[in-house]
């Protein structure tokens, strides 16, 4: 008789365990889908991913793609077509976007400007080489994620603030080690750094775009009369550009041709922001001294 009790016993347990097993198949909630996030360029891509974390981030325009003249591609707008989130700097810089984001006929997508409530310096996009101003576009950006996502507010508030004390650790450095050398006038071929010099009390001379074949009289002469008028101690180029141009007109101006990173080209990781402007006060500082 206690087999029996014993050999129910064990049947009953069974039972309900299956049963259980069940119950907890059927009724198990599917987990919600992933927040789709679209980037323009290269700093908007490291914001994002940065306050984003582990979830996929997509850029639309390659590391080290022009993007003033940039042409949207059939890629492009079905990245936007897909996207629940489009993260893009604003300021009139991706000039490609409005029309690309129309072709996408996505209505359920949220743009986020990273440049919002951010005086534009006459029109200039270039805000992102400013430290403190980066903390501003990296803020916009994780608010306008928790607006889209609510669910994940702690993970992009965390991230957030993690990447934007790194920013303002910058932020210091530049003052400390700039602060010895103010009103340092520098020359540089892409009008890119007036956010960075207005930040740190240098001053960028714009002079004239480069010509593809040749530098005219004219060009040559605006940039020795600027020398000249400004006291200018450094010109700057591109990194990795060799243009022979720009070496020629620098030994005109018996100054020494030196990088400057618009951070418009580099690797996909987020820390690599910092890297290149690490890089950019070595040149600075140096080109100051």
């Amino acid at each position: 008789m206690r087999s029996q009790k014993s050999l129910l016993l064990i049947g009953l347990v069974v039972a309900l365990t299956g049963c259980n097993y069940s119950y907890s198949q059927v009724q198990q909630p599917s987990p919600a889908p992933e927040l789709k996030v679209v980037t323009t360029f290269l700093p908007m891509y490291w914001f994002a991913k940065a306050v984003v974390g582990e979830a996929q981030v997509e850029i639309l325009i390659p590391p080290g793609t022009e993007v003033h003249e940039y042409q949207a591609t059939p890629a492009n707008v079905s990245a936007i077509a897909k996207a629940n989130v489009l993260v893009k700097n604003g300021i009139n810089f991706e000039q490609f976007l409005d029309g690309t984001v129309k072709s996408a006929q996505n209505s359920q997508l949220k743009e986020i400007d990273a440049s919002a409530n951010i005086e534009p310096l006459a029109g200039n996009p270039h805000v992102w080489l400013d430290p403190v101003l980066a903390k501003q576009q990296v803020a916009n950006i994780r608010d306008g994620l928790i607006a889209a996502n609510p669910k994940n507010t702690a993970t992009y508030q965390t991230n957030a603030t993690t990447y934007i004390q790194k920013l303002e650790k910058l932020d210091t450095e530049y003052k400390q080690r700039l602060q010895k050398y103010p009103t340092c006038t520098f020359i540089s071929f892409h009008d890119a750094y007036p956010y960075l010099a207005n930040r740190y009390q240098l001053k960028q001379v714009a002079v004239v775009e480069i010509p593809e074949d040749q530098l005219s009289p004219t060009d040559v002469q605006k940039a020795i009369n600027a020398v000249k008028q400004y006291k200018a101690k450094a010109i700057f180029g591109e990194p990795g550009v060799d243009n022979k141009l720009l070496k020629a007109l620098s030994q005109d101006l018996n100054l020494t041709l030196q990088p400057l990173d618009s951070l418009e080209t580099g690797t996909l990781d987020p820390q690599y922001y910092f890297k290149a402007m690490q890089a950019n006060l070595k040149v600075l500082e140096n080109a100051c001294k």
